[in-house]
């Protein structure tokens, strides 16, 4: 499911007390054992890398850039287009965490424990210890580094008609964020490099969104929240994502599919898989539409929907949020045989992996480690193999911890964010109702809370009053005006 992010634009002693509070309570990892420091400096100085000898192995000369948001430091990924006779060729380098991680090893036990990186709006608390998450492991600029090379074709509609993954040593040539590639794009300059893989980004990228629209699959494009300082309390807001954003995740939603494919024809595999949304979440979808005041026609699809929405306005940030109750009940199918009885994500409308983030996610390495083997028509190394069925268990743990810790930072901000508004009137949508009252979904601020009262109007707007806003228990709550 994706992740609905807090940023905090300024300095919140209160806010940042209580994210401290909510990862004690949530028994989040801190700081790494002793153990694990030692392991991982010693990986970082001297990884397993590629045979030299081995044909293709060194990739360096090809001008790999990496776009990920401001700051980051934890590369996953490095990306080269270029255009073929037939249509495109995409490489994406992928952190080889495998180089530096021996299965049983401190650092292995350790992410068996975490399962992935999790993100409070103050600080990220990383699957791997930054000396290798973020250093001799991350696809910084002008660093050799070991890396799993997906070399995947295209056709000139952007079809996938060939996949290879094998390893390399690679070196990224540019370290761009979003908004540093998107006015490069913009620009038409470019990205100081002669093969354009910034244009060709963007041509791929437009073109997968069409095949996206002709699967059926569910784009959900999730706005960033900003908490920002207003006087004496706070204010919060939207931030619409970027096109270049959507572009590169279509590149490693490309490579998950990929991955997926290559995993069900060798008849092993861990795929990331989510049923279709029941009538009931689409029915109270439809009804916040309503609520909301945004059209939507009968013969409208939920995708289509979905898509047409402006994460830029607070009536389709707020939808797009809801929306993310279509998604529920995502988990990870091992298999080892025959294939899963439903291996699709309804999301993807497609067979998807998770493939494109080792650094912040642990079952990622069993995937690459697994295609890199079924391309290479080796043996599945035994400690993936074995290790398949409890990282279905290990990854719906840290699932679950990820959501308590994104729901409680956000309870947070909403109530630190209205503590000083008790007893004043709001304008809000009944999105949902039960015997004790509903939700309502407030415009200004975007915000959503239980609201108490009999026969709330299901799907219309009512006026609400703010009864409690208590940060200390994160408890919101409205009474019908």
């Amino acid at each position: 499911m994706p992740h609905r992010r807090v940023r905090l634009v300024a300095d919140g002693p209160v806010l940042r007390e209580g994210f401290a509070a909510i990862r004690t309570e949530l028994n989040i990892p801190a700081a790494f054992p002793p153990e694990v420091l030692a392991a991982a400096a010693a990986a970082a100085a001297h990884p397993r890398l590629p045979d030299a000898l081995a044909e293709g192995v060194d990739r360096t000369d090809t001008a790999f850039l990496t776009i990920d948001p401001p700051g980051s430091m934890d590369l996953d990924q490095a990306m080269h287009i270029v255009r073929t006779p037939k249509g495109y060729r995409v490489l994406y380098a992928i952190a080889d965490v495998a180089a530096f991680v021996t299965p049983g090893d401190p650092i292995d036990v350790e992410a068996h424990v975490r399962g992935e990186t999790l993100y409070s709006p103050d600080m990220r608390t990383p699957l791997h210890p930054p000396v290798m998450g973020e250093g001799a492991a991350s696809l910084l600029p002008d660093q050799t580094r070991p890396a799993l090379l997906w070399t995947i074709n295209l056709d000139n509609a952007g079809r996938q008609t060939e996949v290879d993954v094998a390893r390399a040593m690679v070196q990224s040539r540019s370290r761009l964020d979003y908004g540093q590639a998107q006015r490069a794009i913009d620009a038409k300059s470019g990205d100081g490099a002669a093969d354009g893989t910034l244009a060709l980004l963007a041509e791929v990228g437009k073109l997968r969104q069409t095949l996206e629209v002709e699967r059926g699959a569910v784009s959900l494009r999730l706005p960033e929240q900003e908490v920002d300082a207003d006087g004496a309390g706070y204010r919060l807001s939207y931030r619409a994502p970027l096109a270049v954003e959507d572009w590169n995740a279509q590149i490693s939603l490309l490579t998950g599919m990929a991955a997926a494919g290559l995993m069900l024809d060798a008849g092993i595999g861990i795929l990331r898989t989510l049923p279709p949304p029941d009538d009931g979440a689409i029915a109270m979808l439809r009804r916040s539409a309503h609520a909301l005041h945004v059209t939507w026609p009968n013969s409208l699809s939920y995708q289509a929907f979905l898509r047409a929405l402006d994460p830029g306005t607070e009536a389709g940030a707020a939808l797009l949020e809801l929306s993310t109750r279509l998604l529920r009940g995502a988990g990870y199918t091992p298999f080892d045989g025959a294939p899963p009885p439903q291996p699709n994500h309804s999301a993807v409308a497609a067979p998807y992996a998770h493939a494109t983030a080792p650094l912040r996610r642990l079952v990622d390495r069993y995937v690459g480690e697994l295609c890199v083997a079924i391309c290479a028509g080796a043996q599945v190394p035994a400690w993936v193999r074995d290790g398949l069925p409890a990282l279905a268990t290990v990854m719906a743990d840290s699932g679950h911890r990820a959501h308590a810790l994104e729901h409680a930072c956000i309870d947070l901000v909403e109530t630190v964010l209205l503590a000083t508004h008790v007893g004043e009137t709001f304008e809000g949508g009944v999105v949902q109702r039960d015997k004790h009252g509903g939700i309502v979904q407030l415009l200004t601020p975007p915000v959503r809370g239980r609201c108490t009262g009999d026969g709330l109007p299901l799907g219309e707007r009512i006026d609400v009053r703010l009864v409690t806003a208590e940060p200390a228990t994160r408890t919101l709550l409205f009474a019908r005006a």
